[in-house]
């Protein structure tokens, strides 16, 4: 079987092989959704007790109440202290870029006034309440808790609660000192969906939030897709993707392993290459056999790319930017000499890198940008996660006396048309200049 697949743009049944390759089988799991409907309404009747017995049963973690479990600041503090030099100089480093990047992002308060008075406007308010859900365990990502916390802090959410399952009581260290550093304010050892279901419902210890971001799990995701509604939610991300338009000008190896950076999350990942030069597509896969076996999750790495990894040959680079828009990938690279004149034709990606040093990977830890990104096509109408996912717009109306005698005729004709006869009369009420308020 080949390590990747190999596909030519310009073939007959291209069309369909794209389908196929692209296809997602996103359906639910009934028994995870079977389980995660239970602990939710069971959080949601018991609260804190049941937390706790989940806690215990998942995490191998005892605790007799709810507050036994909430972290302290200080040892967030001492987390970061403690850190070596070089892990918490590139921590620190991370957050100041991923914290001036976002800063440009926040929305502020704006009005306008009309020749007759009338003011319009809206007005910025920031979430009163975030949840941070940060796996734990084996996995643990202090890149995503900067990534999530630091955006809410920087739009004004006064309380950002975290969330992470401690399996075995272990606290992973530099977990808490990106906590630290994010501005977390408060930090409960527990995951999995009855830390969903807590956040999303509140129990007597810990209060319920507005809305809750940060990856997870299917149990986590389930949760996350069920509580929406009762409160806001990032989104539901599916595998990670990288699709990468090249055009021969980068050194093979690069891009093999930029595919590959993208492909060790899991075995469901994908990773594609987009370019008109078949030697130069030969380069790449060559470069993807002598490099693979030396990889340490060449496992996972074969799996997702002879699945639903791809070398795309196309006609022109017109054509893969095409691709690009019809794949919608979450990350981009365009790999090229000049990438700058390709970017008009780009109307569908999460992140856009450009040129042979913007690697993906300088996305996901330091560059700035958020690497919380839309997955599996929403790039078609979704966004990354940014300042503006924790700020409200409130829309602003402040009519005069005589915007009323313009406003109120054209309401109380439009609402006598759609028949709604209250609308109509509160809209011309105010057409009587002789009755003025006090």
């Amino acid at each position: 079987m080949s390590l990747i697949n190999r596909l030519d743009a310009r073939s007959a049944d291209f069309d369909a092989a794209l389908t196929h390759l692209l296809a997602y089988d996103a359906s639910q799991d009934e028994r995870i959704e079977s389980t995660v409907r239970d602990i939710l309404r069971d959080v949601q009747s018991r609260g804190d007790a049941a937390v706790l017995d989940y806690t215990a049963r998942f995490d191998q973690v005892q605790a007799s109440r709810l507050a036994d479990l909430e972290i302290p600041l200080a040892e967030c503090r001492a987390a970061l202290a403690a850190l070596p030099a070089d892990q918490r100089a590139a921590l620190e480093s991370a957050a100041e870029r991923v914290r001036r990047y976002h800063e440009r992002q926040r929305a502020e308060t704006w009005t306008y006034t009309e020749p007759d008075g009338t003011m319009l406007g809206q007005q910025i308010t920031p979430l009163d309440s975030v949840g941070l859900y940060v796996p734990g365990g084996k996995a643990a990502y202090p890149s995503s808790v900067l990534m999530n916390a630091i955006p809410a802090k920087v739009a004004g959410v006064p309380q950002l609660i975290m969330v992470t399952p401690t399996p075995g009581g272990t606290h992973n260290p530099m977990v808490l000192a990106a906590a630290a550093l994010g501005g977390v304010d408060r930090i409960f050892a527990i995951g999995g969906a009855q830390a969903v279901g807590a956040l999303a419902y509140g129990t007597q210890t810990l209060p319920a939030v507005d809305k809750i971001v940060g990856p997870g799990n299917a149990y986590v995701a389930a949760a996350k897709r069920r509580v929406f509604g009762t409160v806001g939610i990032d989104m539901i991300a599916g595998p990670s993707e990288i699709l990468i338009l090249a055009d021969g000008s980068t050194p093979a190896d690069w891009l093999a392993i930029d595919l590959f950076s993208q492909a060790e999350h899991d075995e469901l990942a994908q990773a594609i290459l987009l370019c008109p030069d078949a030697a130069y597509l030969d380069a790449v896969y060559a470069a993807i056999e002598r490099l693979l076996p030396s990889q340490p999750r060449a496992d996972i790495l074969r799996v997702s790319l002879a699945n639903r990894g791809a070398l795309i040959q196309t006609s022109s680079l017109e054509q893969a930017c095409e691709l690009v828009n019809r794949i919608a990938p979450e990350h981009l690279e365009i790999s090229t000499r000049n990438p700058q004149a390709l970017l008009p034709l780009i109307r569908h990606a999460g992140a856009i890198f450009l040129g042979a040093y913007s690697s993906e990977s300088l996305g996901d830890y330091c560059a700035g940008p958020n690497h919380v990104l839309p997955t599996a096509r929403t790039a078609r109408f979704s966004s990354p996660l940014g300042v503006y996912d924790f700020q409200k717009r409130s829309s602003l109306i402040q009519v005069s006396a005589a915007g009323a005698q313009v406003l109120g005729r054209i309401a109380a004709t439009l609402a006598t048309g759609e028949g709604l006869h209250a609308h109509a009369a509160s809209a011309a009420a105010r057409l009587d200049t002789s009755s003025q308020p006090a």
